[in-house]
Parts: structure tokens; sequence; C-alpha cells
């Protein structure tokens, strides 16, 4: 799957749901101003994550219905995205919890919290039973996704850094390949990718999960929006934020249609998209608000910035307030 959750989702490649082309900056605020239609370009990964919602969208038209035409792109992480976004190639995206630095050194904004995940895994080759045992070993990691979060957390906990280990960043269609061909001894990485490298090597070891670090740190995901999105086209991100709140509610109750959603849009098998779902939690506006206004989603930033601030991520920790659109969010109804 292409990452965050990434190996899948090169099979599905171009596969990409498009409603409309992308205009330029200046076709998208005459549309906006006269109060037609506002083009967007949103990214996006093939995982269930990544893709639930803007699949809901497309299924039920919830762009149209909220003025917008949105040409849907896949890309491979959330941090390419934001990079995207940077160049004015790309509007709005998905990261992962890995990215969650991005927004926070003000190179993004959170719009909208999506689902805590649990997906993720510090996985080895059989016979390795510890992150100790990975001591001087080979070890496989996607650059600013999950994968590299979780690999941190499981060194940090042991006692150990980046220098105790081979460190070795490869995209998640690498990692998959070099471990499935023992190339490498251990990998941070997820699933559903993981299930592709079980068929080649069914004895791998998981010596880590989202769930052992769970006192310490959430793994949120989310949906962002590009700095000149949110400074230029206001309007433009609450019809997004429109069409995100909705596409949560109808996630939260058709949890079946929205897996076959998801797999039509991620040209993936359905149950390989339901063994997905079922290691995350998804949560519903009235949660979601909730939580944004009695300050758990600002605890979870700000778990996630001292442990970014401890990677060597960040130089400062900031206020989640200064990068989460909480207000907007909870507004946008």
């Amino acid at each position: 799957m292409i990452s965050r959750r990434s190996f899948m989702g090169l099979v599905a490649g171009t596969a990409v749901a498009t409603l409309a082309a992308c205009g330029d900056d200046k076709d998208n605020d005459k549309g906006t101003a006269s109060g037609g239609t506002a083009k967007v370009t949103f990214g996006y990964i093939g995982d269930y994550n990544g893709s639930s919602l803007p699949a809901i969208a497309n299924k039920l038209k919830l762009w149209e219905k909220h003025g917008l035409e949105a040409t849907l792109k896949v890309f491979t992480t959330g941090p390419v995205q934001i990079q995207a976004m940077q160049t004015g190639d790309l509007d709005f995206g998905y990261i992962g919890p890995g990215a969650f630095w991005l927004p926070a050194s003000g190179q993004a904004k959170i719009i909208a919290i999506n689902t805590l995940g649990g997906a993720d895994r510090v996985i080895a080759q059989p016979g390795i039973t510890s992150i100790e045992q990975l001591r001087g070993k080979k070890v496989g990691v996607p650059e600013g996704t999950s994968g590299d979060m979780i690999l941190t957390l499981a060194l940090q906990a042991a006692g150990m850094t980046n220098k105790d280990i081979q460190r070795t960043p490869m995209d998640a269609a690498t990692l998959a390949s070099a471990f499935s061909a023992k190339q490498i001894d251990g990998a941070g990485f997820w699933y559903p990718a993981i299930a592709t490298i079980k068929k080649s090597v069914p004895n791998l070891v998981e010596i880590a999960n989202d769930d052992t670090f769970k006192d310490k740190v959430q793994f949120p995901n989310a949906y962002v929006a590009g700095n000149k999105a949110v400074n230029e086209k206001p309007d433009v991100v609450k019809k997004v934020v429109q069409v995100l709140r909705e596409a949560t509610d109808y996630r939260a109750a058709h949890r079946d249609e929205v897996i076959a959603a998801v797999a039509e849009l991620t040209k993936q098998p359905a149950d390989a998209v339901k063994a997905d779902a079922d290691l995350n939690k998804a949560m519903t506006t009235q949660e979601l608000d909730a939580q944004t206004t009695d300050g758990t989603v600002g605890k979870w930033l700000d778990a996630m910035g001292e442990f970014f601030l401890s990677a060597g991520k960040l130089k400062e920790k900031a206020d989640p307030k200064s990068y989460y659109l909480g207000e907007q969010w909870t507004a946008a109804k």
C-alpha cells in the first residue's frame, strides 16, 4: 500500500479517483468569490485511514454538495504531500502520526483528526525476539512515517538510539521486498503491508505495536491543508472540512459500505481493507468535537510534540492551537 501504509497502494498506482481537473489559483478564487464551484487538489494514501473519507466523498458526491470539484491524488507518504503543498501542487492531504512534526513546525495545518491508528509494528526476522537483539543489525524504515515513529519509540524504551542499529531509510515498497528477501533484519512498518510480507516470511516476529506505547503517546492520523490554502482560501477550507465531517459520520455508521468504497478506490480486495480497518479506531464528529473542546486532542498533540523533540524532529515544541484548526473543525457544522 502506498505509505503511511503504502505498499499496496503501489499496486493501486494510478488508480486515482478524479472528479474534475484542477484549475489554477485564479480560477479557484473566481469560482469561490462568485459563489460557484471551487476546484481543489486532495491527496490521500492508499490505505483505509488515508482513503476512507475521500472514498466516501466520492460515493456520496459530497464534493459537489459542498460546492467543490476535487482532484484526488494518491501519494507515497505524508511528508511528500506536504512538500507538494509547499510547491503549490496540492491543496489538502493526509498524514500519519509520524509526519505530525511537519505541521508542528509550521509547514501545514491540521484541519481534521481522522482515526487513532493501531496498525504500526516493529518487526524482525524469525529468531529475533527483542529490540535489543536488533543492535548492530540492518533495520529498514520509511522516513517521516508512523513506522519511523514506532521504531524510535521502541529504541527509546530499550535505552537505545538509531546509532545502535544500522538504520536504513527505504520507501515502503523497497522495504517490503527487502524484508521478504531477508536483506534487512528488522523494520518499522505497518499493516496491511506486513500481511503481504507474511506470505513470504510467515514467522516474522512483531516486537512492538502501537498499544505498547499507549500510556506515552497516541497515534492519531489527520487531514491537513497547505498554509497557502488556509491563508488565502478560508472559505474553501471550510467547505473541505464540511465534507470531511459528513464523511466521518457516514464512516462510523456504514462500515461495510465504506470498506467496499475504499476497496474500489484503492483497487484492493475487500477482506484486506477490512483487516486494515479492524486495526484502527474511527470516531464520530460528536466524539471528535468533544475531544477537541475538552483538550484531549491537545494532550495527544502535546505528547507527540515531546516525542518529536526527543527524536530530534523538532527544535522546539509548538502550541497545538497554532497548527490544529480545532475551532474551525467544530464550527464547520
